[in-house]
C-alpha cells in the first residue's frame, strides 16, 4: 500500500515520537530554516499537540505520543508526518497504535534512527509503505542539504523510480553548533563487498533498533528482502557483527536477496578492510551481493528510502547499480 505523493497545499504534521521538540540545539533558527524549507516544498506545516512535551527522558508520555499520532493520522489535510528526530524510546508505543485506523488513513511517515521500530511495525502491521529519511532536525541544516532535499523529493514527491548515485562528499560535523564553518569529507563512494544482483523489498534502517522487533508482532517478513542497515557511532565492529549475526539466525534470512549498509561515523572505526573481513567471515552471505558506504544513517547527507517498497542491487567488477523501483 503506497502513500499518495506530496503536491503543494499538503499538510506535513511534525511529531515526536520518540524525543521532545524541546531539546536546547532544536532552538528557534532552526526550526525557522526546516518550516521554511518545507513551505518552500508548497507543504502546510502544524505540530502535535504534545511535541514540546519533556519528561527527565526527554520524552513524552506513551500517551501523549500515541494521541499525537492517531490525530494526525485522522487528519485528512495531513498527507506527511515527519518526526522531529529519533531517540530510544519509540518501540513502547507499538502495542498501543490503533492499526486500523493507520491503515484506513495511509499517508507518507518518515523518520530515521529510532523511528525505525515505528517504520518497520507500521508496515508489518497493516502493509502501508514508510520512510526511512529527513526530520524534521535534518531540514535545519543550511550547508550540505542539497542532496538529502534532492532524494527526498524523488521518493515522496515522484511516482518515477530513481536510482541512487553516491554524494560528493559527506559531514558528520555538529552543524547545529555552527552552520557556517562546516567540516565536510570527499566521498570514495559505494563498497562492494560481495558481487551479485538482487532485487527484493526493503527492510530496515537502523540495525539495532530493528533488532528489538525480532520475535514480535511488529517484525516485516525478511523473506525476498533486501535489507538496508546502519548504525550509529556506538556501533564499533563487534557490535555491528553481532546484530547482523542476529538477524541472520531469523528463520528466513537463507531468503534475503542482498544487504545494503549505510555510512558508519568515524568513531565506529569500521573501516572497508574490517566490514569486507567481517562479511565475508559469514557463508549465509556468499551468495548475496553486500555493498557499503551508502548515504543513509548518521551522517549528512542521506538518502530516503521506502520501507516495504522494491529495490534493484547490482554490484560487480566495481560497478554498483542500486535503482527504487517501486516507493
Amino acid at each position: 500500500m503506497i502513500p499518495r505523493k506530496l503536491k503543494p497545499g499538503d499538510g506535513v504534521r511534525i511529531l515526536t515520537p520518540a524525543r521532545s521538540l524541546k531539546l536546547h540545539w532544536i532552538n528557534q533558527e532552526l526550526q525557522d530554516e526546516v518550516i521554511r524549507k518545507l513551505e518552500s516544498l508548497g507543504l502546510v506545516v502544524s505540530f502535535g499537540k504534545n511535541v514540546n512535551v519533556k519528561d527527565d527522558f526527554s520524552s513524552s508520555s506513551i500517551q501523549e505520543r500515541v494521541d499525537d499520532l492517531h490525530a494526525a493520522f485522522s487528519d485528512p489535510s495531513v498527507k506527511l508526518i515527519l518526526t522531529v528526530i529519533g531517540g530510544f524510546n519509540s518501540n513502547q508505543l507499538l502495542k498501543y497504535l490503533d492499526y486500523d485506523l493507520i491503515k484506513k488513513n495511509p499517508k507518507i511517515f518518515c523518520g530515521f534512527s529510532d523511528i525505525t521500530a515505528l517504520g518497520n511495525a507500521i508496515y508489518a502491521k497493516t502493509g502501508l509503505i514508510t520512510y526511512s529519511g529527513p526530520q524534521f532536525f535534518s531540514f535545519g541544516e543550511k550547508k550540505g542539504f542539497d542532496y538529502s532535499l534532492e532524494y527526498f523529493q524523488k521518493c515522496l514527491m515522484s511516482e518515477k523510480s530513481f536510482e541512487i548515485v553516491a554524494s560528493k562528499k559527506w559531514s558528520e560535523d555538529l552543524w547545529t553548533k555552527d552552520q557556517q564553518n562546516r567540516n565536510f569529507v570527499k566521498n570514495d563512494g559505494f563498497w562492494v563487498i560481495n558481487e551479485g544482483e538482487a532485487e527484493g523489498i526493503i527492510i530496515g534502517g537502523n540495525q539495532c533498533t530493528l533488532n528489538l522487533l525480532q520475535g514480535t508482532e511488529f517484525m516485516p517478513e525478511i523473506k525476498g528482502s533486501i535489507l538496508f542497515l546502519e548504525d550509529d557511532y556506538e556501533a564499533h565492529v563487534a557490535t555491528f557483527d553481532r546484530d547482523l549475526q542476529s538477524l541472520i539466525h531469523l528463520p528466513n534470512f537463507s531468503e534475503v536477496k542482498g544487504i545494503v549498509i549505510g555510512r558508519f561515523q568515524s568513531a565506529s572505526n569500521v573501516t572497508k578492510n574490517l566490514l569486507t573481513q567481517l562479511i565475508k567471515s559469514k557463508k549465509e552471505l556468499d551468495n548475496i551481493p553486500v555493498i557499503a558506504n551508502v548515504d543513509f544513517g548518521h551522517t549528512n547527507p542521506l538518502i530516503t528510502f521506502p520501507i516495504g517498497g522494491t529495490a534493484k542491487l547490482f554490484a560487480k567488477d566495481s560497478k554498483i547499480s542500486l535503482e527504487i523501483l517501486k516507493h
